[in-house]
């Protein structure tokens, strides 16, 4: 049996014997036999001080002092002055102590527990045409595993056939299933929820993401928190002030009764128990949501936050960098320069290079493996490909490294104007091209960083590599308070460091390449981690799932944990004093004042249990049917011919001749009063009332209903300018430019509109 299996069964087992002690010895005092009485109740007090006086011995060897002192001296103190019922009562309340904390301390743990637990330990591996099963320590990857319906997903790796259903609820705290095509990634720890599948392992069992989230929550589990160790010292302090205020009311009343009241109120559980609890309820809280706290100590840290640092890519942004186009200054064919910048970068996991990677295997490119490959994390890399030497990244990095070209200029111009980001290529120490790209604002980063400021934040900054004016767009998108661009690795290190002189830091980034960021702040935040990251020693606190407003959530549960705890640390001491002084004047005899001690510590401990929920408080707004968010979502994709239609005839309608400007302008009314005034009309009628219910408060869609009106007359008022054109009835024409400023107004308002549309959407769909 485990030393936990045997401490569980010794504590019921004190717990029963203390309550038949107690009971039995009621029994035979009422039938009259008042000595058996007193040895009953004595036997059973004397059992636990034994065990006190042992527990006691072992922490003194390991130069420990307990609290348990006073609940010893308490006990003797009830055995020498013939209150032997006060004896049993108080042991009585120890044993119940007991069996309380490992009830509160498995209640608070069961989220932590239920990761450790499903851990896979076997998987169905092929061997030829055969499957045979065996330990997840010997899947190595590139194996092909066969899952079967409701099993969890061994180790990382690929799917090979068909769509597969999953439920990643355990990792992400996402209740609904997830699919997944043929080529896709899937994670450890994630549970087959339809039919058969077969997958190839990318990782071995312990380079994958479960093994990481396993060894980050027995860290979580072993840990104690500043604010525990600084909670048992002010116990330990408890002990001179309970013998002084005892001995006084002794030594003044003449009566030492009155001093063993005083030991009896004055065990601090409030203080070593309620405390612990709270914070491994809160991690535990945290570990439902798909937040991993690494340890008590990073979710007080967390709790106290400040000043919030967050890399761009893939952070505030959806980190699905796609492809624009390949400049090439002739020396190499677009292509080329594409097969080798993706042949590189299939040695970095930077969202950039992934991407690039993406773009030369849909193109059919054949990539190579690169050689002598050397990174600098969110500026570039370097490597030998098919014979050349190529650096690839942004262009200081790259211009570094070669001669200047007048073209770069240009092409970093063209940048700004479009507000689209850009890797330089390199081949043999010239500078060849450059690889064009978007990534664009994450739906849920405007309301994440609000949240994050509800929830205490005073100020956050963006730290990129980015080029300013890139990195401003996405920064005034998003509403950071500060953007520094253009930075270094280092760059990031020393800002963060700096930021240390305002407050407690937390920087958020992919776990990756933002290891030294992450390391340097006081709580590191990886998003999205996957295989080892997921244990990533940078980070502090690993999000599971790839969604920003985690971070305002991860937040909010810290700083209701941290609250819960201080509320049972004054309310809970503050009685215990309280008790202790009307015991030291004779108000509280011992008897009672066991049983008001025992109330005080079950109120404070079941307070901190709270923190395993997560709070009125807490609780957003969603879609209450989830499958509403994807319908919308579709609309929207539907929509979207409409809104190119319109954007691109706001380009270029001055340019267009008279009869091809009135063709247009007819077709784009047509398009518009067919798909997207019935869109909007049938929002305005039917999905906004609704959301209207779920979003509370007065007349919360206001502001966007009044954009739906302002788009039915524009929609009606180029109506009007298109039959104006079609008439030939002799007036004067309309101007070319008053048309064109009306398209190009209702072009401004269907994307702001839809962004906003996409935004609420997504938020209350909650994915």
């Amino acid at each position: 049996m485990s030393l936990t299996g045997l401490r569980h069964w010794l504590n019921r087992g004190l717990l029963g014997l203390t309550v038949l002690a107690l009971l039995g010895g009621i029994a035979l005092h009422g039938s009259g036999d008042i000595e058996a009485a007193a040895l009953t109740w004595s036997s059973s007090a004397l059992l636990m001080a034994g065990l006190l006086l042992v527990e006691i011995v072992i922490r003194l060897r390991r130069r420990e002092l307990g609290v348990d002192l006073i609940a010893l001296m308490a006990i003797s103190g009830a055995v020498l002055l013939g209150q032997a019922l006060v004896a049993a009562v108080i042991a009585l309340m120890l044993a119940g102590g007991r069996a309380l904390e490992e009830y509160t301390t498995h209640r608070a743990e069961r989220e932590l527990r239920r990761l450790i637990e499903r851990a896979p330990r076997t998987a169905w591996r092929y061997c030829g045409q055969t499957l045979e099963q065996v330990p997840v320590e010997r899947v190595q990857p590139g194996d092909r595993l066969l899952l079967r319906m409701g099993e969890v997903v061994p180790v990382d790796g690929k799917v090979l056939d068909g769509t597969v259903t999953l439920d990643e609820s355990a990792l992400t705290g996402e209740s609904l299933p997830v699919r997944r095509q043929v080529g896709e990634a899937i994670r450890s720890g994630v549970v087959n929820a339809g039919a058969p599948f077969d997958m190839a392992a990318s990782q071995s069992s312990s380079r994958s993401t479960y093994a990481g989230i396993v060894r980050m929550v027995e860290a979580a589990r072993q840990s104690r928190a500043p604010f525990v160790r600084l909670a048992d010292r002010y116990a330990l302090a408890l002990i001179p002030l309970t013998l002084l205020l005892a001995g006084a009311a002794w030594l003044l009343s003449g009566d030492p009764v009155r001093a063993l009241a005083v030991l009896v109120v004055a065990t601090p559980c409030p203080l070593i128990l309620a405390v612990p609890v709270a914070i491994v309820a809160g991690i535990s809280r945290s570990a439902r949501r798909g937040i991993l706290v690494k340890d008590g100590a990073t979710l007080e840290a967390l709790a106290r936050g400040q000043i919030l640092f967050l890399d761009k890519t893939g952070t505030l942004t959806a980190g699905q960098v796609s492809v624009l186009a390949v400049e090439s200054v002739g020396l190499h064919t677009p292509a080329q320069l594409l097969r080798l910048a993706a042949s590189l970068g299939q040695a970095s996991p930077h969202v950039v290079a992934q991407a690039i990677v993406r773009a030369g295997q849909a193109q059919g490119l054949s990539l190579v493996v690169p050689r002598e490959v050397g990174e600098e994390p969110g500026a570039g890399l370097h490597g030998v490909v098919d014979g050349h030497q190529v650096i690839f990244g942004g262009h200081h990095y790259v211009a570094a490294a070669t001669p200047p070209q007048p073209w770069a200029d240009a092409l970093l111009r063209r940048m700004v104007y479009e507000d689209i980001g850009g890797s330089f290529i390199a081949i043999d120490g010239v500078l060849a091209g450059a690889v064009l790209f978007a990534d664009r604002l994450r739906l849920e980063s405007p309301r994440a960083l609000r949240l994050l400021r509800q929830a205490g934040i005073g100020h956050i900054v963006m730290l990129t590599g980015d080029r300013q004016e890139v990195a401003q767009a996405i920064g005034l998108a998003a509403g950071v308070d500060e953007v520094r661009a253009g930075l270094s690795p280092g760059d990031k290190l020393l800002a963060i460091k700096r930021g240390h002189a305002q407050g407690i830091t937390l920087m958020v980034g992919d776990g990756i390449n933002d290891a030294p960021a992450l390391a340097a702040a006081d709580v590191g935040i990886a998003m999205g981690a996957r295989g080892a990251t997921a244990s990533s020693e940078a980070a502090g606190v690993v999000v599971l799932v790839d969604r920003l407003d985690r971070i305002a959530e991860a937040l909010q549960i810290a700083r209701r944990t941290r609250r819960i705890a201080v509320q049972g640390v004054v309310a809970g001491m503050g009685l215990s004093l309280l008790a202790m002084l009307l015991a030291a004047i004779g108000q509280l005899p011992p008897l009672p004042g066991a049983i008001v001690q025992e109330a005080i510590d079950v109120a404070v401990i079941l307070n901190a249990l709270r923190a395993v929920t997560g709070g009125w408080g807490n609780r957003s707004p969603r879609l209450r049917d989830i499958g509403q968010g994807e319908r919308l979502r579709d609309e929207h994709v539907g929509l979207s011919p409409v809104l190119e239609r319109v954007h691109a005839l706001a380009e270029g309608f001055a340019g267009l001749a008279p009869t091809a400007a009135r063709d247009e302008l007819a077709a784009l009314v047509e398009l518009l009063e067919r798909e997207l005034v019935p869109h909007e009309q049938a929002d305005e009628r039917k999905l906004y009332p609704q959301l209207a219910i779920q979003l509370q408060g007065d007349d919360p869609l206001a502001a966007m209903s009044h954009t739906h009106r302002e788009i039915f007359r524009l929609t009606r008022l180029l109506a009007r300018m298109s039959d104006d054109l079609q008439a030939d009835d002799g007036a004067p024409a309309l101007s070319a430019t008053e048309i064109h400023r009306v398209v190009q107004q209702l072009d401004t308002i269907l994307s702001l509109h839809f962004s906003q549309e996409d935004e609420l959407y997504h938020n209350l769909a909650g994915h």
